[in-house]
């Protein structure tokens, strides 16, 4: 997924165009830039668990070169709202508003 870190301004009417109301947009982006970033947690912590150490030498915990390469590759990717955005606009996440009992609708 080739998407750009930069920041850039985005069309309200097309965002909502799928759903009709931009908070309901926001509402579907928001959730699912919390589902990647919980993974990108998941992942960059099974990484850096491999480096955990019960040494409390500050030496050995500085020169870790590899752990270093690890966050800074992790600090660089886009943040999970710009995929969660770049998905949403893509149409690559299904969503679905259920009808509440009063008829309206409900996220």
């Amino acid at each position: 997924m080739a998407i750009n870190a930069s920041i850039e301004t985005r069309d309200i009417d097309k965002l909502s165009k799928d759903t009709g109301n931009i908070y309901k947009t926001i509402a579907v982006i928001g959730k699912r830039a919390r589902q990647i970033s919980s993974n990108m947690k998941e992942e960059l912590n099974g990484k850096l668990a491999e480096f955990a150490s019960t040494v409390d030498n500050l030496e050995e915990i500085f020169e870790n070169r590899e752990q270093i390469e690890i966050s800074k590759f992790y600090e660089k990717m886009p943040k999970p709202t710009k995929v969660a955005t770049e998905e949403f606009l893509e149409e690559k996440i299904l969503y679905r508003t259920p009808e509440s009992e009063d008829g309206g609708i409900k996220i």
